[in-house]
């Protein structure tokens, strides 16, 4: 299946300028390695904003500023190696997670400790190496299992790893990214014979709209 939802142009000018937290981070990066035409994209951008810098008068630095320079990129140092997408599309087996995230949780998917939150519906928490207010899980949802349907306060993103599902903005396969605003609501239901995987970054709880999803959302953890 060729990718048909690709990353917002707002999303990709974040990440060249190295804007993104590491929950979201990890989820842009990740699809950058399995997809070709973000990934051009992105060096684009990056390359547009490095011939902004040139064209920007030259400032004088504070006398500490090479120091805290070097603090910075020392502290990001797991961010970095995450933002760093394959150099090309690998060819890997069904079941391998593609490179930004193997180097974060390693493994592959049906190695993955994943919770039972609700029926057909596991999760699997991701730790983040930085403080952040967003969230970085992993869902699994069985054959004809729908989400709730429900809105977001804020961004979330969400990348299809392995199985398909269909909501009102098309059918999302393998490498596909919802990357949505607090304007969508929608109701994901997985297409097909195998269980949709998906990687989610949110920076605020879902918000459904029944009155069954406000009651179970406290205990599923979305």
């Amino acid at each position: 299946m060729s990718i048909a939802h690709h990353l917002d142009e707002a999303t990709l000018v974040r990440y060249a300028s190295g804007d993104l937290d590491e929950a979201f981070l990890v989820v842009v990066a990740t699809h950058l390695a399995m997809c070709d035409r973000c990934r051009k994209a992105a060096h684009d951008a990056e390359e547009l904003g490095g011939e902004m810098l040139f064209a920007c008068e030259p400032a004088d630095l504070g006398a500490n500023a090479l120091s805290s320079l070097w603090n910075r990129i020392e502290g990001a140092g797991g961010q970095a190696d995450i933002a760093r997408p394959a150099a090309k599309r690998s060819s890997r087996r069904v079941g391998d997670l593609p490179p930004p995230l193997n180097r974060k949780i390693g493994g592959r998917l049906d190695a993955i400790p994943w919770r039972r939150i609700a029926p057909g519906v596991k999760k699997h928490v991701i730790r983040t190496d930085t403080a952040t207010s967003s969230a970085l899980y992993m869902l699994w949802v069985a054959p004809g299992v729908a989400v709730p349907e429900h809105g977001h306060g804020g961004s979330e993103m969400t990348l299809i790893l392995s199985g398909a599902y269909r909501d009102e903005l098309g059918l999302f396969g393998p490498g596909d990214i919802a990357d949505l605003d607090e304007h969508v609501e929608h109701q994901p239901c997985v297409e097909g014979d195998e269980p949709c995987i998906c990687l989610v970054a949110t920076d605020t709880p879902l918000r459904f709209a029944g009155l069954l999803g406000r009651l179970l959302q406290p205990f599923i953890g979305i």
